[in-house]
């Protein structure tokens, strides 16, 4: 495992993080509190330079809010200084992680995303079944308040193995415990944050990992903490259930939703990533296509 030093140098320069400011603006110059960061970009982009150089940052509040799509979420938005550091950190510890990503897992990786997702389950899906002459079981399954139960230490320590950096450790460290969930101290990491997201793949990696390097799931993709295997067997698949319980629960502490843990045939259609998929056709999920028929009337 390759490890990487002097990493805080490349995230703090004044050109990254005005390269990060570019990237955080682009679609939100009219908002409120962004025309007023950018009123005096050059002070603040300073300021946070210092700041960060002389290890005085401090990760200020988060405010929250509730969006339903159609789910309802509790989003927390950090002020703009942070989540233009946010980007700023992104830039350059996401590349170190996305090489040890598998193939299939397909949440916030440019190049992957839903659609791809979909695609690639339903390969699995005609691969498995001999292009469905033969019965395909795929095993579903979700984290039950996954962002709410990702474990700061555990996160942290995930980190430390490929960083040695204790200047950027301590800046991952304040970008971490800014945020603590309604399940306790220690505990969460906000919807909302670009960083949530990178932690998110990096915290399931270990996961992932497992699944195909321990328990050899030749057919198994991830989306976030939504994941599925596929199997023509579905005793394999049953007897597969307590040893992925016991791994997130004894190395991640986490729990699988006791009602999002679904075993079906693609006969009978597989609903993933808001699609139905079936031998011969796909569908819309209705959530999906109730928030689409939503956003339009919006527009």
């Amino acid at each position: 495992m390759k490890i990487y030093n002097n990493l805080f140098e490349q995230i703090t320069s004044l050109e990254n993080l005005f390269s990060a400011w570019d990237a955080f603006k682009s679609d939100k110059r009219k908002k409120p509190d962004v025309m007023r960061f950018e009123w005096q970009l050059e002070e603040n982009i300073f300021r946070l330079h210092r700041e960060l150089k002389s290890a005085t940052y401090r990760h200020g509040p988060y405010s929250g809010f509730y969006v339903t799509d159609p789910k309802q979420r509790h989003i927390h938005k950090a002020l703009v200084r942070d989540r233009v550091l946010h980007h700023a950190v992104f830039s350059v510890i996401n590349p170190i992680f996305e090489e040890m990503f598998i193939p299939t897992s397909f949440s916030c990786r440019v190049g992957y995303g839903t659609h791809r997702g979909v695609e690639a389950l339903a390969g699995m899906m005609r691969q498995v079944s001999k292009n469905n002459t033969r019965t395909c079981h795929v095993l579903k399954c979700d984290v039950r308040k996954f962002f709410d139960s990702v474990d700061h230490r555990i996160l942290l320590g995930i980190l430390t193995k490929r960083i040695k950096d204790e200047k950027v450790m301590w800046l991952l460290r304040s970008i971490v415990e800014s945020y603590s969930s309604e399940i306790g101290s220690g505990k969460g990491i906000p919807i909302g944050n670009l960083t949530s997201q990178l932690f998110a793949n990096i915290y399931m990696n270990e996961f992932d990992r497992y699944m195909k390097h321990m328990v050899k799931a030749k057919h198994y993709l991830r989306y976030t903490d939504d994941f599925a295997i596929v199997s023509e067997n579905r005793t394999y698949l049953e007897e597969l259930l307590p040893k992925i319980k016991e791994f997130l629960s004894n190395n991640l502490a986490i729990n699988l939703h006791p009602n999002k843990i679904i075993l079906s045939t693609f006969c009978q259609g597989v609903d993933f990533l808001g699609y139905v998929s079936f031998p011969q056709y796909r569908l819309l999920r209705t959530k999906t296509r109730w928030r689409i028929f939503s956003r339009l009337r919006k527009n």
